[in-house]
């Protein structure tokens, strides 16, 4: 399988204090990566270098083959920052919302386009919102507020969808329907990079488990059993270099 994303000795600091040191990490397509730890791990630091928002001190990072520094093929990447609602105060509907995603693929001048608002009508059926895309964003509950920024950046149609704790204080029905969401993303060959305390109802998707302590890897491999998800708490960390417990049969926005 082809690499989305390459990671090689990568670090980053801030105000010269390491956030993250001497990262690995490959993601291949279709992959669905829960990155875990504590507070303070560094996952957060993680997503955004992986984007380009915070400045590597070393190594390299490469997306889709390219180098970091080159790559420029952005609407291939669907980002959901942490805790960002989608209602700004400006009073604005879910479908404008969402559709203010689809203007990477636009030229300034053009206006939207029968295939535009029809990418824009996809992403909220992934979501389960398109009965509501009229609606004000500010009448949404916080979980549904979430989805929508979800579907914001699916409208450009994205090989790779970054979301850093799109579950952080949502309730558990609000989850689930995350995770639905997530999983037809992940039927049709999307790659998703998923930053959590716990996994909850996103456990079913999750190919791969990466957890942090201290900006560094500590485990890369099958993500651990609910009940060993103890991440809130870092007395509860896994030790270097242990496996944690079989996955079992068991999400997102």
């Amino acid at each position: 399988m082809s690499a989305v994303v390459q990671v090689r000795g990568a670090s980053v600091a801030y105000d010269r204090r390491p956030a993250l040191s001497d990262i690995d990490l490959t993601v291949t397509t279709g992959e669905v990566v829960a990155v875990l730890g504590a507070n303070g791990s560094g996952k957060s630091t993680l997503v955004r270098m992986l984007l380009g928002l915070v400045p590597l001190t070393g190594g390299s990072v490469s997306l889709f083959g390219t180098p970091l520094g080159r790559f420029s093929d952005w609407p291939r990447i669907g980002y959901v920052p942490q805790r960002v609602g989608a209602a700004t105060g400006v009073p604005a509907t879910v479908r404008e919302v969402v559709a203010s995603g689809r203007l990477p693929r636009m030229s300034r001048l053009r206006r939207a386009t029968a295939a535009d608002r029809a990418a824009v009508d996809r992403a909220l059926e992934v979501v389960g919102l398109l009965e509501r895309a009229e609606l004000s964003v500010g009448t949404l509950s916080g979980g549904q507020q979430q989805r929508v920024l979800i579907a914001r950046a699916l409208t450009c149609e994205p090989a790779l969808l970054v979301l850093d704790e799109p579950t952080s204080g949502v309730d558990l029905a609000s989850q689930a329907a995350l995770a639905d969401a997530l999983r037809l993303l992940v039927d049709s060959g999307v790659t998703v990079i998923n930053v959590a305390h716990e996994l909850g109802p996103m456990h079913a998707l999750v190919t791969r488990a990466i957890t942090l302590a201290d900006g560094r890897v500590l485990h890369d491999g099958p993500p651990p059993e609910p009940d060993h998800l103890h991440l809130h708490d870092p007395e509860h960390a896994h030790p270097p270099h242990a496996a944690p417990p079989a996955p079992s049969a068991w999400g997102l926005l």
